[in-house]
């Protein structure tokens, strides 16, 4: 298979590195010129689903003419066409409308889609790769930058003067009505998606600093830096909590697979104190301004019957006795901000539920399964530093899924999902291995 790049592939090829690199200013961008142009609003926004579509068209011609299907054939492949199918056999049994079908189609199946473009690309390209690694990192330093001046130099009401507002997207959030805790956006659509993200980019620049044995020049170690402080800084001022477990559990994972043979029982003992001692002193300061509002959700002073934990608690129980009444789901659309388009508008505050809803006890078990041997290729190839810090923050994105639905955002689910296939697409590194694949990376 030759690597020669024609003008059908550089524009296939293209067409994704857009999509991959322009989706961290998907929010800002769209809301700017959709308050310029209310007109072509619902173009705007679809920028990226028509790149998909164009995209998938040219995948089609591409690997017909290098007679290149053979690269489909793959179980996680035909995992995600058969839950691309069994969303599209559920349109006329539950309709919820033509603009609430097409929203949900968009929002269920982009990134599978995605994922496999970005697969078959760096397949037939594998010289690609690290293109696709030098457009995430562009992306994230934009993201972690801006959101850094955000939260000092820039007002935090900067992004009201490109269209933000009640009407689009909030310029920023507070912890439950309290601007003592301002949480920020950056360019993405809200405070838990950059969590989300910042989650992901820290994931990358941990098992990057841990992994990698060769010197680092200046400007690397410069970006390694921003990307590091600028992540977690980002991290913080989100005040997702979901994103705080998806980060812990992803750096958790990356020091145990990395430093875990050289952790002695003293240091496991004085991790497990810390944890009794931190989740003691959770308890006794529950009572305090910080523990209360930031970590608990919890204002005594709010004068609120509910907060947002109990708003989740809720969601939770009601997307459970959902699932367990509605085998076949609820219908495309019929979730989420989809939903909103449609007569009966729902959110459920959990992925797993949301894909229930949406498409079924079979469509859950086919996203689980898809999960899954994504998860297990990543693990195969964890002597890969991006390969680990994939699996970790996956790991960790999976673990927030089950307070949030992650993957509606578009940037977050397109960033890790894009990401995920450059490492899949390519051979795996036996992990005992890991010293002579260091030195290749």
């Amino acid at each position: 298979m030759g690597n020669k790049l024609s003008i059908l592939d550089k524009a296939y090829v293209g067409i994704l590195l857009v999509i991959f690199g322009g989706i961290v200013l998907h929010a800002p961008l769209s809301v700017g010129f959709s308050t310029l142009w209310p007109d072509y609003s619902l173009f705007i926004k679809s920028w990226k689903e028509v790149l998909l579509g164009a995209a998938l068209m040219l995948s089609v011609i591409v690997l017909t003419v290098r007679k290149s299907w053979s690269i489909l054939r793959s179980k996680l492949i035909y995992l995600i066409a058969a839950f691309a199918v069994v969303n599209l056999a559920l349109i006329p049994v539950f309709y919820t409308g033509f603009d609430a079908t097409v929203a949900g189609l968009f929002i269920d199946l982009r990134f599978f889609l995605f994922f496999v473009l970005v697969y078959v690309a760096i397949r037939l390209y594998p010289q690609l790769s690290g293109l696709f690694l030098r457009v995430f990192i562009g992306g994230a330093l934009v993201v972690v930058v801006f959101g850094a001046l955000q939260l000092t130099v820039l007002p935090h009401d900067v992004l009201k003067h490109i269209g933000y507002g009640e009407t689009t997207i909030m310029p920023y959030l507070t912890v439950d009505q309290n601007y003592g805790y301002v949480r920020i956006n950056s360019t993405l659509r809200g405070p838990n998606p950059l969590g989300a993200y910042a989650a992901i980019v820290l994931a990358v620049v941990v098992a990057f600093v841990l992994m990698r044995q060769r010197a680092l020049s200046g400007l690397q170690k410069t970006i390694t830096w921003i990307l590091g402080v600028g992540s977690a800084l980002a991290l913080w001022a989100s005040y997702s909590r979901s994103a705080a477990l998806a980060a812990l559990a992803a750096v958790g994972i990356i020091l145990l697979v990395t430093q875990g043979k050289r952790i002695t029982k003293g240091v496991w003992v004085g991790v497990v104190l810390a944890i009794l001692v931190l989740g003691g002193s959770l308890v006794a300061l529950r009572d305090t301004q910080f523990v209360s509002q930031v970590i608990l959700h919890a204002d005594p002073e709010e004068g609120s019957p509910k907060n947002s934990t109990d708003e989740h608690a809720d969601s939770l129980v009601d997307g459970t006795e959902r699932m367990l009444r509605q085998p076949l789901g609820g219908g495309i659309g019929s979730t989420g901000s989809a939903s909103l388009l449609s007569d009966e508008p729902l959110i459920i505050e959990n992925q797993y539920l949301f894909v229930a809803h949406e498409s079924g006890w079979v469509g859950l078990g086919l996203f689980l399964a898809i999960s899954y041997f994504v998860l297990l290729g990543l693990w195969r190839r964890r002597a890969q530093w991006l390969a680990l810090a994939m699996f970790a923050s996956g790991v960790g994105l999976a673990i927030a899924c089950l307070f949030l639905p992650i993957w509606v955002d578009e940037t977050v689910s397109i960033v890790w999902w894009g990401l995920a296939a450059v490492v899949l697409a390519g051979p795996v590194a036996a992990a005992g291995k890991k010293a002579s694949s260091r030195k290749k990376s």
